[in-house]
């Protein structure tokens, strides 16, 4: 495997997957356009993810890697009718690149084909093998891969370690190429396997292939064979050797990603590289492009921030009036080009009277009398006449160059005279001149509106603000209060049914539940595996750099009591005691066992309210101050609150602030003229009216050097 995987590579992860057999689908995920994940969970052991990559990979792995909160259209339909489903069967088609997994249900069986060939599809089947949906439609000479449509596999190629001595004869005595040219035919063994067997039997290439004994091919092919079924294990082949030592995963990652080249299911030598083993040719895989695949989602979310690629993604209004000016100076040069085309036909036609006259008068009088059908055999064994356009009643002829043989090509109408034709050309001439002053009145007013927008984008930049692109989907925690704590996420209801969806759905085994010693105080949950990971520093404008942040399913620490200890301050000021005018409050926090929808009998539960039963653990008198700081996550540009002394970690740009006197809209207001983002975003995480402790570089903002 270098770029996407071979027939013998898919050989041998079909192979190594049958200890799959009978795993359940846990959950389908699209993390990219072109990436599927299936995590399974296979008895007696722990979940893992099969990935597909389109036309390149398949292949297990157990990294942590985020996922859309909204599922894509194709990942919800394989939760449609894989949800639960048994893995049954796994099995290469004959030699080809193409696996096919087959999955029993409470309905019927349903079949997932992965094609590793061209560009790849991953499509999924009834148990009648009508494709229900395809990643991608595709329409070939031989099968349409569309949804109604039965799948028909790509003609097969024969499947080479069924060969017997008797048919590799014919093939290299009927040949009359070179040894690797004869067996590298997509009918014999295919490129990669057919460089292998020749290397295996230590003979030139370039010998011919009648020349060559089939028995050895044979033996050959029975040894890879044999070594694939039984001893085949991950091999990677890297430009440097392996670093010697204790080496941290992550350099051991980088190094892999740099520099491996190749990754082969059988041990072989290959020139001016280093091996390195693993136990497995999907461990192989994993290591070298698991890292790549696991941030597939944060790639799809820069991807659509893209700012800098002409028609892809969000672009400036700068970046739009200037591809529009190109465009128009480019028309703009096209219009002078034809106008002087135009023009120089027209003058042509007319220098050339006689002769057009001529060609003109005879081909009248042919049609006339043979007709345009009989016409067109003619015109072929006429040297001044290239075609005929019987339709809008045309002739296309050569004009006469300098030395009076045919040259220049033009289109003339039969039924109008020699001037008649050159006034065509030159009123299309003229109708470009017309054009040539709207364009330039085009770009003058192009300009004028670049000059505007540059001076408008000069002053947002020094303000402070972002480039923003509009988003049609949020992420599933803006529904609710949030905020970051120790890196761990953590969520409020904003009102009864937010409590409720935020107790049911997100509080689980290892959180812990938050609660204001107040009468609707909002229920919170700190997750102990969801969570945020600092990236790398992305740059938003040309102006400044703001932490990047990528969503985790696992974080690497687990909550304790001082980060517990933090989410109360938040839980406490996203309750009333924000705005009662108090300056301190209490909070409690519980296990999730403890939190409970169940009254005793005679007791009535409301909307969004919980019974706790148990020890609670306390926490007094705490401070009502909170820092809100401007973050990226996932590529989002977004306004995250923590406590005072996190906020200043973690971000160059933030405020805290307290209870005050300065009302909720006006300071969202202001935050929207100092950073871009919109009054709804912000007002989304303002507890109430607020007094400005601190400013740290929001407002009084200086732009990064």
């Amino acid at each position: 495997m270098k770029e996407s995987m071979s027939a013998l590579d898919l050989r041998a992860i079909a192979s190594e997957f049958q200890s799959l057999l009978q795993s359940r689908v846990k959950k389908c995920y699209q993390p990219h356009y072109e990436q599927i994940v299936l995590r399974l969970n296979p008895k007696g052991s722990q979940s893992i993810d099969m990935v597909i990559v389109r036309g390149s990979r398949v292949y297990l792995s157990q990294r942590d890697r985020p996922m859309p909160v909204n599922p894509g259209q194709f990942a919800m339909l394989l939760r449609k009718y894989l949800a639960n489903a048994r893995l049954v069967a796994i099995e290469q088609l004959e030699f080809d690149r193409v696996l096919h997994l087959t999955f029993e249900t409470g309905h019927g069986f349903y079949h997932l084909y992965i094609e590793m060939f061209r560009d790849g599809n991953v499509l999924l089947c009834d148990q009648s093998h009508e494709i229900i949906q395809p990643l991608t439609h595709a329409t070939y000479a031989e099968r349409t891969l569309k949804k109604g449509h039965t799948y028909k596999p790509p003609p097969q190629s024969p499947n080479p370690f069924e060969m017997n001595i008797n048919t590799m004869r014919d093939i290299l005595q009927s040949s009359e190429k070179s040894i690797i040219s004869t067996l590298g035919q997509r009918e014999v063994l295919g490129g990669s396997l057919a460089n292998f067997v020749v290397e295996l039997l230590d003979e030139d290439e370039n010998m011919d292939a009648s020349e060559m004994n089939p028995q050895k091919i044979i033996d050959v092919l029975s040894k890879i064979y044999l070594e694939l079924t039984s001893n085949a294990k991950g091999f990677l082949y890297s430009k440097k050797p392996k670093p010697l030592g204790n080496i941290q995963t992550v350099d051991m990652e980088d190094f892999l990603a740099k520099n491996v080249v190749e990754a082969w299911p059988i041990k072989k030598e290959i020139n001016n590289l280093h091996r390195i083993d693993f136990d497995s040719f999907h461990s192989a895989v994993d290591a070298w492009k698991g890292v790549h695949d696991a941030r597939a989602l944060a790639r799809k979310e820069i991807e659509l921030l893209d700012q800098s690629a002409p028609g892809r993604g969000f672009s400036t209004e700068v970046e739009k009036l200037e591809r529009r000016l190109i465009q128009q100076e480019k028309a703009l040069a096209g219009f002078h080009s034809k106008v002087e085309i135009q023009q120089n036909i027209g003058h042509k036609i007319t220098e050339h009277y006689t002769h057009v006259d001529d060609v003109l008068k005879q081909m009248n009088e042919a049609i006339a009398k043979k007709g345009f059908e009989a016409i067109k055999e003619d015109i072929k064994e006429v040297t001044w006449v290239e075609s005929l356009d019987s339709v809008n009643s045309k002739v296309e002829i050569f004009l006469p160059d300098e030395t009076q043989q045919p040259g220049k090509k033009v289109w003339l109408y039969l039924d109008l005279s020699v001037h008649q034709n050159a006034k065509e050309y030159f009123e299309i001439g003229r109708k470009q001149k017309d054009k040539i002053t709207g364009a330039k009145q085009a770009i003058e007013a192009t300009k004028i509106a670049l000059k505007k927008a540059r001076k408008k984008e000069l002053t947002s930049k020094e303000s402070g603000k972002l480039n923003l692109r509009k988003r049609t989907k949020k992420f599933w925690f803006e529904n609710h209060r949030w905020a970051i704590i120790g890196g761990h996420l953590l969520v409020g209801g904003k009102d009864a049914k937010g409590n409720d969806n935020v107790v049911k759905k997100h509080l689980k085994k290892e959180d812990r539940y938050l609660h204001a010693d107040l009468h609707g105080a909002p229920s919170c949950v700190l997750k102990n595996q969801t969570g945020f990971e600092l990236e790398s520093r992305t740059t938003h404008t040309a102006t400044q750099i703001i932490p990047s942040f990528k969503i985790v399913d696992k974080v690497s620490s687990d909550i304790d009591d001082s980060l517990t200890l933090r989410a109360a301050s938040l839980a406490l000021a996203w309750s009333r005691s924000w705005n009662a005018g108090g300056a301190h409050g209490t909070v409690y926090w519980v296990k999730p066992g403890q939190v409970s929808k169940t009254a005793e009998t005679g007791e009535f539960i409301g909307k969004g309210a919980f019974i706790i039963r148990g020890e609670r653990t306390w926490f007094r008198n705490l401070n009502l101050e909170i820092g809100l700081g401007l973050i990226s996550i996932n590529g989002v540009p977004l306004l995250a609150s923590s406590t005072a002394e996190e906020i200043r970690e973690i971000t160059q740009r933030y405020v805290i602030i307290r209870p005050g006197t300065i009302k909720k809209d006006q300071f969202a207001n202001k935050l929207y003229k100092a950073t871009g983002l919109s009054t709804d975003e912000i007002l989304s995480v303002l507890p109430g009216n607020v007094e400005l402790v601190e400013d740290g570089n929001m407002f009084q903002f200086e732009a990064e050097k």
